[in-house]
């Protein structure tokens, strides 16, 4: 891509507004860690950052690379901001490198020698140092969505330099096949769709001589069967998430339904398996907490059995996971309590709570005043608090009256009630 609009995907960030965007429009490259799945246009968005900066650009695979080919890197890029010249270092896989080798760029990012852009299929706050994350911005790549590979397999077909310069046609399902098979990975689609165009069988028509893609071919490239593409082209992720909705709606013939068609059309059973477990939390909850353990034994179940032995385990699962009381208070819950801490700022741990480890942290008053929970009556310390105090008394956590969260709900109660009322008499006000 020549610019931010010839980019396909990761909107987010090129789009208007976007944060790379206003990067590029305020002419200030600035050191980042481009984290994404692969196949997301990590090295692309590099490369198109350095050309748009005109800056130099340079590549160390942290797969081949080591500390001496880093600092050769530099001294390269030192000569040139002598001469005025900016040099982008694009470090693939940086999460391949260990702590050491990652301090190796500290001093460079930190006095500018170099713009340092890490590429990482890994989470960077596991991955990296702190030290470095704290001199590099971390922007999330996403998967790219259908209608982002579909858009790059049609510039891929239009390219006159692609294919040796044949023509390339694919049917409507062969397409809808290679898009859904990339899973949000536009490098696969490419590789798959060159393979398609070798395997293709070349027909004359009035245009001239084209190779035509059909599912028969693709077949052969993805080494699955392809019938979930047809019967209207039905596609991928319309079936999963018909599976989810089947066991969020307590449908177990549903569910059980669309996950044997995804399985007779060639998904891996780990996926499901991880969806599964997603839905355990997801839309079940603490009204079956069970359910988490049964979706785990049942994908270890899988994958000790393997297919197609194995696959009961995960219809296992599934049914099991349509049958039980549904509850979302875990998940509303969830993002609740997150949009709190987002929005919030970094509010103090109250003293009471702190970690009082020294003399001089129980000197500082850390957690003076903590009343251990074990030694009140029935095991709770009525009126103490938690929370930060700015927050007061927020409820994130709402359990629905299904399940065990009904027993949950009751007890929640009745704490908060004795709260309420040792507070109440600590103020010195009428119960």
């Amino acid at each position: 891509p020549q610019g931010p609009d010839g980019f396909v995907g990761q909107s987010h960030l090129l789009g208007p507004g976007g944060p790379l965007r206003r990067m590029l429009e305020g002419g200030a490259l600035h050191s980042m860690v481009l984290w994404g799945p692969p196949g997301t246009g990590k090295t692309t968005l590099a490369r198109m950052l350095a050309r748009l900066a005109t800056a130099r650009f340079v590549t160390l695979s942290a797969v081949l690379s080591g500390v001496k080919d880093i600092r050769a890197a530099v001294e390269v890029a030192r000569a040139e901001r002598a001469r005025g010249v900016t040099t982008l270092l694009f470090v693939d896989e940086v999460h391949r490198f260990n702590k050491s080798q990652q301090d190796a760029f500290l001093p460079h990012v930190e006095d500018g020698t170099v713009v340092f852009v890490g590429a990482t299929t890994e989470n960077p706050a596991f991955e990296l140092n702190n030290a470095l994350l704290s001199r590099a911005r971390v922007y999330v790549l996403k998967a790219l969505s259908n209608a982002d590979l579909e858009q790059l397999l049609g510039t891929a077909l239009a390219d006159p330099r692609a294919f040796a310069g044949e023509q390339v046609e694919l049917t409507p399902q062969a397409a809808g096949a290679l898009v859904a098979a990339a899973d949000g990975d536009a490098r696969r689609l490419l590789m798959q769709l060159e393979i398609a165009v070798d395997l293709a069988e070349t027909v004359e028509t009035a245009h001239g001589t084209v190779r035509r893609v059909g599912t028969q071919t693709l077949e052969h490239v993805l080494q699955s069967s392809l019938r979930r593409f047809d019967k209207g082209g039905d596609a991928f992720y319309d079936q999963i998430s018909a599976l989810h909705k089947s066991i969020r709606g307590s449908d177990p013939d549903a569910a059980l339904y669309w996950l044997c068609r995804m399985l007779d059309g060639g998904c891996d059973p780990n996926y499901i398996a991880r969806r599964l477990l997603r839905i355990a939390s997801e839309d079940v909850g603490n009204a079956e907490p069970r359910a988490l353990s049964l979706v785990l034994d049942a994908w270890e179940s899988f994958r000790r059995l393997g297919s197609p032995e194995g696959e009961l385990s995960i219809a296992h699962a599934a049914l099991y996971l349509a049958c039980v009381p549904k509850s979302n208070a875990v998940y509303s819950a969830y993002r609740a309590a997150a949009a709190a801490a987002a929005e919030s700022g970094s509010l103090e741990v109250p003293e009471h709570l702190r970690n009082a480890p020294t003399r001089l942290a129980r000197e500082l008053g850390h957690g003076a005043g903590y009343r251990y929970a074990h030694d009140e009556p029935d095991g709770f310390a009525a009126g103490e608090r938690y929370l930060p105090e700015a927050l007061g008394d927020a409820s994130f956590y709402r359990p629905l009256e299904r399940g065990l969260e009904e027993r949950i709900a009751a007890r929640l109660a009745s704490l908060r009630e004795r709260n309420r009322e040792a507070r109440a008499r600590d103020e010195g006000a009428p119960e």
